[in-house]
């Protein structure tokens, strides 16, 4: 186990140096650390076979294009630079980056996934992002101190390319989060922890969200995103204009931003039909 540990320090160290952004770090290492345990082998010893094997696992997995090609880059870089042997991946290809339409949940189903969770905390860190439409790797983040009452907003130091912005903490979210803390007493800093006191698994996170989904029973299997996808979604639906919306979800084009108005119902509905102009 110890040149297992010391591959991935090693490739912590090269992220780092490779300047990849602190999501994408915790990413990769969370990647390997899976396949390390998928393995219990030595990383550097293993044949393309096994790796064959873990790629083969993944593809069995629920989960889309994006988050497996994080799974095959961090594959990549391992062996590509870390490990000096990109002969032993040299057959992973990555998947197409196609732009489908988010999938979304209504309130009920929403509704039916949070109380499909046995652990409270869990319910309660995925009530937030469904209420602030949080990345999970931004959720896992925060801290005590980042929630301000006063001003009912939350501020996210830990944003996607390293930008820093503020979502807004209504009274409903607030009351849940002083009362997860009351009873959690989670250590500082963090908002969200392990037992150990370190900042929540993002994987632990997923697979509470997978069993909470499957109990719910809503043939969906709900995702991290796809809960901030409805967020978005909902927001729209009650008539917040795109922009702020942009703001909020940290988008870096309007362009993200308005695949909303393809999923959203009421701004379908609203288009007008030509038919209205004919007399029938």
């Amino acid at each position: 186990m110890k040149a297992v540990s010391l591959s991935l320090s090693r490739l912590e160290g090269d992220l780092q140096m490779a300047d990849r952004a602190k999501g994408t770090i915790q990413q990769y290492l969370a990647s390997v650390r899976r396949f390390e345990e998928f393995l219990g082998a030595d990383l550097a010893e293993v044949e393309q076979e096994a790796i064959r094997r873990w790629v083969d696992h993944l593809r069995t997995q629920p989960i889309g294009p994006e988050r497996l090609r994080c799974h095959y880059s961090a594959l990549k870089f391992l062996y590509g630079l870390t490990l000096g042997q990109p002969e032993k991946v040299a057959f992973i290809s990555m998947p197409r980056k196609d732009s489908p339409l988010p999938t979304v949940l209504s309130p009920a189903e929403v509704q039916r996934v949070l109380d499909g969770f046995t652990v409270a905390k869990y319910r309660v860190f995925f009530a937030l992002i469904y209420a602030t439409g949080l990345r999970i790797s931004e959720a896992t983040q925060l801290q005590t101190s980042d929630i301000d009452s006063m001003q009912q907003v939350i501020h996210v130091r830990h944003g996607k390319g390293g930008r820093e912005r503020l979502v807004p903490m209504h009274s409903k979210l607030y009351g849940l989060l002083k009362a997860y803390y009351k009873h959690e007493r989670p250590p500082r800093p963090w908002l969200f922890t392990t037992k150990g006191g370190r900042p929540l698994c993002h994987e632990t996170a997923r697979r509470a969200l997978l069993c909470a989904s499957a109990v719910a029973g809503i043939g969906k299997v709900v995702t991290p995103h796809m809960l901030r996808h409805s967020f978005a979604t909902n927001l729209l639906e009650h008539g917040t204009d795109l922009r702020k919306i942009q703001v909020v979800l940290s988008h870096e084009s309007i362009r993200s931003t308005t695949i909303y108005t393809q999923v959203s119902p009421s701004q379908i509905a609203a288009v007008r039909s030509p038919l209205e102009d004919l007399t029938m």
